[in-house]
């Protein structure tokens, strides 16, 4: 790649930097998501930060091996953001793509353009492998990697750091030059138009601000009762499962869901479903209420509507539910949608001091709902 090239493609032009995209630049990295995400910036972030990048380090990320784009309207060459490639290896044929995107230009696709654009050039020019890194948090970075093609290949344990000098984990998202065109598909699709209902209860995905009631409905001693092992979250726990929920959907490994009455909008409890055997197509089942809506059969509904969309959309083949032999009140949840009793394993749950705890496993296959 040279310095002066300009690509454009998939709706969008990437250029070499200019002075007259100082302001736009410190409008984009003074923004408080980026300053969020992208720890290593200056904070606060200002015109001589911008003018630096500008003039010296967009320049170095070339000589380094890499590229430093500005990425640009194509109508009007105004800058909406960058997109460049960074920590080359050349023995792998391997680079590190990033980005972001000013406040004003996001919810656009101009990430996602960006990134095509940039990646079929960078295997046009000889790549074998870009890795694209993302913040666990970051939901909406997720959706570019998985929108652009690249796959969730697993976790960078401390890969990042953060401006109090601590480290945490990042998600690595990995394209190939022979990957198939197009996104990235998913073991977990988004529910349609963001919703589950049949009228009476409604599913959604669990979000941030959900922390506090999940915590006073996961922290209640029947509900902890049924857990393996039965032992109280953290609060700080479970406001990072919330924040989690959808970075936990995007890379297929659990769908978390809070149900809601509809008719008052009042929250009931929460569901969620995993895989167990991705290759068998096979996912397991959960569910919790609050004890003002037990009795009424929500549960029964929730567990009704997230097999449904198991079975449709999400291609699943078989739901399995695994419970204390002892929880008669989930039992009937389960049969009542249909789930066959199939096998106690003894001792297969960890208990309290060493203690093991029976499983009692239910199963439904697709079309056996009731």
């Amino acid at each position: 790649m040279s310095l002066g090239q300009v690509i454009e493609a998939h709706g969008v032009r990437l250029r070499p930097f200019r002075t007259e995209d100082t302001a736009d630049v410190v409008d984009g990295l003074a923004d408080p998501v980026s300053q969020r995400f992208m720890t290593g910036l200056p904070a606060p972030y200002t015109e001589a930060d911008a003018r630096w990048w500008i003039d010296a380090g967009a320049p170095a990320a070339w000589t380094g091996g890499g590229a430093a784009y500005a990425v640009a309207d194509p109508a009007t060459d105004r800058l909406l953001g960058t997109v460049g490639l960074s920590n080359p290896v050349p023995a792998r044929g391997q680079a590190e793509i990033g980005y972001w995107v000013r406040p004003a230009a996001r919810g656009r696709g101009v990430a996602t353009a960006a990134t095509r654009a940039l990646g079929e050039h960078a295997f046009a020019s000889g790549t074998a492998r870009l890795e694209l890194l993302t913040d666990a948090e970051n939901g909406p970075s997720q959706r570019v990697a998985l929108a652009a093609g690249f796959r969730y290949e697993g976790s960078r344990r401390l890969a990042g750091s953060g401006r109090d000098g601590g480290r945490y984990d990042l998600l690595a998202w990995v394209r190939l030059a022979d990957d198939p065109p197009g996104p990235a598909a998913r073991l977990l699709p988004d529910l349609p138009d963001g919703v589950l209902t049949d009228q009476v209860v409604s599913l959604r995905r669990l979000a941030p601000d959900d922390a506090d009631l999940m915590y006073r409905l996961h922290s209640r001693p029947e509900v902890v009762a049924n857990q393996a092992p039965p032992v109280p979250p953290t609060r700080e726990a479970i406001g990072r499962r919330c924040r989690l929920a959808e970075s936990g959907w995007l890379t297929g490994a659990i769908a978390r869901l809070l149900i809601t009455d509809v008719a008052s909008g009042e929250p009931v409890g929460s569901c969620g479903l995993s895989y167990t055997d991705v290759a068998a197509a096979e996912a397991s089942v959960g569910y919790a209420l609050l004890p003002d809506w037990r009795g009424r059969g929500y549960a029964t509904r929730a567990v009704r509507l997230l097999a449904d969309w198991a079975f449709g959309p999400a291609g699943i083949a078989r739901l399995t539910a695994g419970t204390v032999p002892d929880n008669t009140a989930s039992h009937r949840v389960l049969e009542r949608v249909g789930f066959r009793r199939e096998a106690v394993q003894r001792g297969r749950l960890p208990g309290l001091a060493g203690a093991r705890l029976d499983d009692l496993t239910f199963a439904l296959l697709a079309g056996e709902q009731r």
